[in-house]
């Protein structure tokens, strides 16, 4: 085969088979195919596109250049999540106890943050001695024993969609939804689990705009799992606005840690507890939605739940006296209050500008190499269609390096106050759990 014929097929629109697919993924993995052709082929598949076939094809190539997770010896069905990103996501932190509580395993394999969206993997770190790398036979042995680990991916692991995506970040070939869904899946299944909920957003926080942009990438990734023969479904969830209240790493785990005692932000434990019923589905723990929700909120009163996050921390290294006292994570030098301008009613928020404030305040990456300040970010404490009064305090900014005068506009912009009352959106919008 050539390269050069791949391109032109593409190019042209004809479908590519399978075999031209495998041989293309193994090639360039391999670096027998230049990146000038790699790149001119993904431009191709942003005009033309790729039918579901193959991209089944190419994520199923991307999978098998690199190790697949052999989750076999982990007893019973295990699940997984996987979130496409957002503003103050913090999800895997406690819907991840929570599904473990109840003695379904998950084992979890997450990502760093880059740029205005946080990884869950540095909000771990932000508790001292917590360790993320874990070899395959301790993360299963404690799968097996706390029925919860969550750590960090193995390079090995689908190493050519590494290679593509960095490819696709530098030649703008990134929004397209049979690369985006080929990119996310073949890490998930190559990570080996049975079962696997995808939480895809829309919204100005998150990578997909609109609802009808996130639910069409959700229908593509549930087709590539369905293939595959792995029970996927996806919730499409808001994010118009930050998930919960606070935005920064160790903020954000703190903020897990009291939602795990009951006193979380409403919007996150109702996205926790929904995505956690369709867990236990998947699992065959629950037999409806309704059953596993009142499951799940039982887990929290009685505190199993928390002991689950517990267990998990204890097995990885990190220092539980922590969880048990958040007051002992390292806080920043000062909080800055923002407050509104005028009275009324909050319209629209940006979560991506708040990501962004967070981001320039050391909370997050702009670059890979960028070391991050765990003390800092945000706590959001007015949100869409809450009523506030002139001088109310919108935001609290916990910063090291004060609020410039360009930051602390950014912040006020963000928010759109009117007169009229403003009804509060759902947190998930729509749930899809077949599409054949």
């Amino acid at each position: 085969m050539r390269m050069i014929d791949l391109i032109h097929k593409k190019r042209i629109g004809e479908t590519l088979s399978k075999e031209e697919i495998e041989w293309m993924i193994a090639a360039y993995t391999n670096e027998e195919i230049p990146d000038y052709q790699m790149s001119a082929f993904l431009m191709a598949v942003m005009f033309q596109g790729m039918n579901k076939e193959e991209t089944s094809y190419l994520t199923l190539a991307m999978v098998n250049s690199g190790d697949v997770i052999d989750l076999s010896l982990i007893n019973g069905i295990t699940v997984d999540k996987h979130s496409t990103g957002g503003v103050g996501d913090k999800t895997s932190l406690v819907l991840g106890p929570l599904v473990a509580s109840v003695g379904v395993p998950v084992a979890k394999m997450s990502g760093r943050g880059l740029g205005h969206t946080g990884g869950t993997l540095d909000k771990l770190e932000s508790i001292p001695g917590l360790r993320i790398n874990i070899d395959n036979d301790a993360f299963i042995r404690q799968v097996n024993e706390t029925k919860l680990a969550i750590i960090g991916q193995t390079l090995s692991l689908a190493p050519a969609d590494k290679k593509l995506y960095a490819l696709r970040d530098v030649t703008d070939t990134i929004a397209t939804i049979p690369l985006i869904a080929s990119s996310i899946m073949s890490k998930k299944i190559a990570s080996g689990s049975d079962c696997i909920l995808l939480d895809v957003k829309y919204g100005d926080g998150a990578f997909m705009e609109t609802k009808e942009q996130a639910e069409a990438l959700a229908k593509a990734m549930i087709e590539i799992g369905q293939s595959l023969h792995k029970d996927t479904r996806a919730i499409i969830s808001n994010m118009n606005q930050p998930l919960g209240k606070a935005i920064g790493n160790n903020l954000e785990v703190k903020e897990a840690i009291a939602t795990l005692h009951g006193q979380g932000p409403e919007d996150l434990v109702d996205l926790c507890l929904q995505a956690g019923a369709i867990m236990l589905m998947q699992a065959k723990k629950v037999s409806n939605k309704e059953e596993g929700m009142k499951l799940l909120q039982l887990q929290i009163e009685n505190g199993k739940a928390f002991d689950s996050l517990c267990a998990m921390v204890k097995a990885q290294g990190g220092d539980i006296a922590y969880l048990k006292d958040p007051s002992l994570f390292e806080t920043s030098k000062e909080i800055i209050k923002v407050v509104s301008p005028k009275t009324g009613y909050i319209k629209n928020m940006n979560a991506l500008d708040l990501g962004i404030v967070s981001m320039k305040l050391g909370g997050g990456r702009e670059t890979k190499d960028s070391i991050i300040d765990m003390s800092v970010g945000l706590i959001v404490e007015k949100k869409l269609g809450d009523y506030v009064r002139e001088g109310d305090v919108l935001v609290k900014v916990h910063t090291n390096t004060g609020l410039s005068t360009e930051l602390k506009e950014m912040i006020a912009d963000s928010y759109l106050i009117i007169d009229q009352k403003v009804e509060k959106e759902p947190v998930i919008a729509k749930e899809i759990h077949n599409v054949f």
